[in-house]
């Protein structure tokens, strides 16, 4: 395996449960799994993200990326089980609240409710948003157009995922080795009609089968190999935020609020964080941080006056030209699974299981 975000780190774990010889290669394996100073530069992949699991909210309802979400969806709650220990917790944060924009898409989700009863959803009006908050309470901000509950929707914190699944990949005996490979080099019979796998460090691995979840660096691996799987770098800021607020007024707050395309996020008595933009590129623009907090002239004075806590930016790897993700067999011993854009949280129970079926397809067994 190379690449520990996780996709990566999930799937490694996930392919040793099921008896395979994981080796799992990524420079980031030996920093510590935090977001310190993460302001000064982008930082890419579960580091930077939210957490947010929007499966059943999805838009359509037939389609690959509607069962890869339906598949991680039907995981997630398997994975917290057993990826939950005293030493490193886990959970789901639910429910997740999308408030309407328009009176479009209000429509939109009733018909999306009506469909989705059985997974949670429930639509409600503009009058039962502002009955569902009381005077002492933090209010939402409130477009006047009600809005979607989906009950199993919501969020896992991505840093306390991370120390869960590197626990885990030590309780399965997973080699992690903190190095960047540099070349793939196909089998031959000098290599024992293995991959080879050149380091930075100046070594090099041999192994049957190589998957590939190194995100934006994902091309640079694969086109000496002659693989065209340009990539787009989307940049996301997100604001942490101190409200001045008693914990008892954050009670009606769902796990994940959105608004406007924008998560609001409580964690803490009186933080919340906010995020995240899109912005083409690795560079972080300077404006989009006010933007997002207006919330499209929605912002209620509340979140206006929170004072800024932290601040960091993330870079998401958008597949050029195909849609994301990228889950493919490129040839024998290689396996590609990147390019997750918004989504790497949420489908890596999905990726994990879609490897997990081509590993198995296979003759060679152990796997790295």
């Amino acid at each position: 395996m190379i690449g520990a975000g996780a996709v990566g780190a999930g799937t490694a774990w996930h392919l040793a449960r099921q008896g395979h010889d994981v080796t799992l290669i990524d420079p980031s394996l030996d920093a510590p799994l935090q977001r310190s100073n993460s302001h000064d530069q982008a930082l890419n992949g579960t580091a930077a993200s939210l957490g947010v699991l929007m499966g059943n909210v999805f838009r359509r309802s037939s389609g690959r990326a509607w069962r890869l979400r339906q598949r991680s969806m039907e995981l997630w709650p398997q994975w917290v089980e057993r990826l939950n220990h005293p030493e490193s917790p886990l959970r789901l944060d639910t429910p997740l609240i999308q408030l309407a924009s328009s009176p479009l898409e209000s429509e939109r989700m009733q018909s999306l409710a009506k469909q989705r009863r059985e997974l949670g959803l429930e639509s409600f009006s503009a009058e039962s948003t502002e009955a569902l908050q009381t005077s002492d309470q933090i209010p939402w901000p409130n477009p006047g157009h009600g809005g979607l509950r989906s009950q199993n929707d919501g969020r896992i914190d991505p840093l306390a995922l991370q120390r869960a699944l590197r626990r885990s990949l030590k309780a399965e005996k997973v080699a992690l080795l903190p190095a960047r490979v540099t070349t793939l080099h196909r089998p031959n019979p000098g290599d024992g009609n293995r991959w080879r796998l050149d380091l930075n460090t100046g070594h090099n691995i041999h192994c049957d089968v190589v998957v590939i979840c190194t995100a934006l660096a994902s091309a640079q691996l694969l086109q000496p190999l002659g693989h065209e799987f340009p990539m787009e770098a989307v940049l996301g800021q997100v604001l942490d935020l101190e409200v001045s607020a008693t914990s008892k007024a954050w009670d009606h707050w769902p796990a994940v609020l959105v608004c406007n395309g924008i998560n609001l996020i409580r964690h803490g008595d009186n933080r919340l964080w906010l995020g995240a933009t899109l912005e083409q590129g690795e560079e972080p623009s300077p404006e989009e941080p006010s933007i997002m907090r207006r919330l499209d002239g929605l912002a209620p004075n509340w979140l206006q006056q929170a004072g800024v806590v932290d601040q960091w930016q993330g870079l998401r790897a958008r597949p050029s030209g195909r849609p994301a993700p990228l889950l493919e067999v490129l040839e024998p011993g290689l396996i590609l699974a990147s390019g997750h854009y918004r989504n790497g949280v949420l489908l890596a129970p999905a990726t994990a299981d879609w490897v997990g079926q081509q590993m198995m397809s296979t003759t060679k067994i152990p796997a790295s």
